[in-house]
């Protein structure tokens, strides 16, 4: 599978995990927060997330 060696990942669980190594296959992320403000990374979220089967 393809990765894009610009986005780093670990979240195995992802459908756009590379499953040969720790990167993202999208060319493209969104990333979010679930606060009205983040104050720490923690507060922040990959929003292209999907659960992989």
């Amino acid at each position: 599978m393809n990765h894009n060696e610009s986005i780093g990942c670990s979240v195995e669980e992802c459908k756009y995990h590379c499953k040969d190594d720790n990167y993202c296959t999208l060319s493209k992320i969104q990333v979010g927060t679930h606060e009205s403000k983040a104050k720490s990374k923690e507060c922040t979220d990959c929003n292209s997330f999907e659960l992989g089967m």
